[in-house]
């Protein structure tokens, strides 16, 4: 990705992060998110781990074949780069790359504790803030982007 491409993605992912507000974030709605994910990832035969978390409880969790524990490892620290930088995992790497920095060097962050790759992305609830997280693991990062992004929008738009 060369640096337009790479602002052309931070603008993108900063509008779906402000676009992305929801009215209420509970434990049924994170049942719902997580079961729309997997659904999707049957039908399109995806392996991916979908985690959601509401605070700090795991209130959503499953693993499709092709997975392995590493992407529940990848799910924990993309999980933490969100609730640490209040924004996408993705969005979190990118702004790293278009200054040209490593994130984790940049950051002073253990590589096994944050990752800023794509996958992870911030549950805010309008007028409280951030409050869970919804994170894909298994694709490229894009496209673990994606796919959480897709299905928020339907959560988001009823």
């Amino acid at each position: 990705m060369n640096d337009d491409a790479i602002q052309v993605a931070i603008d993108e992912v900063t509008a779906q992060e402000a676009e992305l507000v929801l009215q209420a974030f509970t434990h049924d709605d994170a049942w719902r998110l997580g079961s729309r994910l997997v659904e999707l990832a049957v039908e399109r035969d995806l392996p991916v781990t979908v985690d959601i978390r509401k605070g700090t409880q795991q209130v959503f969790h499953a693993a499709r074949p092709g997975t392995t524990p590493d992407n529940d490892s990848w799910v924990e620290r993309k999980v933490r780069t969100v609730y640490r930088f209040g924004a996408s995992s993705y969005l979190v790497g990118l702004r790293a790359r278009a200054k040209g920095e490593n994130f984790n060097a940049q950051q002073g962050l253990s590589f096994q504790e944050y990752a800023a790759h794509g996958g992870a992305f911030p549950v805010r609830v309008a007028g409280v803030g951030v409050v869970g997280v919804v994170t894909v693991s298994g694709l490229a990062q894009a496209d673990d982007h994606a796919l959480v992004v897709e299905v928020l929008r339907e959560h988001a738009a009823g």
